[in-house]
């Protein structure tokens, strides 16, 4: 189970009641959280998102409106008395920067920070449920999307049949693994007998602050959900490309080529008051197309 919940959907300044990127991705186990505004504090607050929860944090570049709110989260964490460890994952930059932080202010958190820094393409979490990958996407900075790829769910075993078939429960687990089971006498209890195939592992793309790229299309290819920032509407390609972002039709054009199943944008520009034309023209070139809104949750 992969759900997402978008915290921020902003670009560089708040406005209009819109907060700068951030969210969550939460799995059975781990909540993740991709980027981290300002402002992310109130939000993971307001939609009851424990912090407690949060086990490793992704930093996609260091323009403010990615990352000004981390330090201030993560004071917070020892301020509630957070002892379990944190992952963060992110620009080399960034650890100097956490480190001047705590440093001038004097604080010692209540919890130990792993930094692992952002340097090439790869897998750079990997546990029993979920890996994660990073990959570069265009922007004005150094900048990375992530890639969350749930592992394969083992078969279900239907016990009853199983049963009746004569199988110690003791050889369920390699049932479940997709063994077949071959009985005293030598008959062959063919897997499919006796267990039926798990949901299908899904796959999460962020693709943060990017120029239109097509060679994003191989990384995020026939991903269930893509991200992807759509800063500006279509009449303003020209303005888009000179501060490396996407226009709604980019992001669309990017989720047609990459055969994804839906695709939701956001960072969008401080210059609308309202995003409804988003969506209408990111849905003239790729239909399954949703708004990132605050607060809205997408199981994926």
């Amino acid at each position: 189970m992969l759900v997402l919940t978008i915290l921020g959907n902003n670009s560089a300044i708040p406005a209009f009641g819109r907060h700068p990127t951030a969210q969550v991705l939460q799995t059975d186990n781990d909540s993740f959280l991709i980027d981290c505004g300002e402002g992310t504090q109130t939000q993971l607050t307001k939609y009851k998102i424990r912090r407690s929860k949060i086990t490793a944090i992704f930093i996609s570049h260091l323009h403010g409106d990615h990352y000004f709110g981390l330090i201030g989260l993560i004071t917070s964490m020892s301020l509630l008395g957070r002892t379990q460890p944190l992952n963060i994952y992110g620009p080399t930059a960034l650890e100097q920067i956490i480190n001047l932080q705590l440093s001038v202010a004097d604080t010692t958190l209540s919890f130990p920070i792993s930094f692992y820094s952002l340097t090439e393409e790869k897998v750079i979490f990997d546990n029993n449920k979920i890996t994660i990958e990073c990959f570069r996407v265009q922007h004005r900075i150094e900048c990375w999307g992530f890639l969350f790829n749930e592992k394969k769910k083992p078969r279900k075993v239907d016990a009853d049949r199983a049963r009746s078939y004569e199988i110690p429960e003791a050889y369920f687990g390699k049932l479940q693994q997709g063994e077949d089971y071959v009985t005293k006498r030598g008959t062959i209890i063919p897997n499919v007998e006796v267990t039926v195939a798990a949901t299908k592992a899904k796959r999460y793309a962020y693709c943060a602050d990017t120029i239109f790229d097509k060679d994003l299309v191989p990384k995020i290819k026939e991903v269930d959900v893509l991200y992807h920032e759509a800063t500006y509407l279509k009449d303003l390609e020209e303005r888009a490309a000179s501060r490396y972002h996407s226009t709604t039709h980019q992001a669309a054009t990017i989720a047609k080529l990459g055969d994804v199943k839906k695709l939701i944008i956001g960072h969008f520009s401080s210059k609308y008051e309202t995003v409804d034309d988003f969506l209408k023209e990111a849905k003239e070139v790729f239909e399954n197309t949703e708004l990132g809104l605050e607060g809205i949750c997408y199981r994926i």
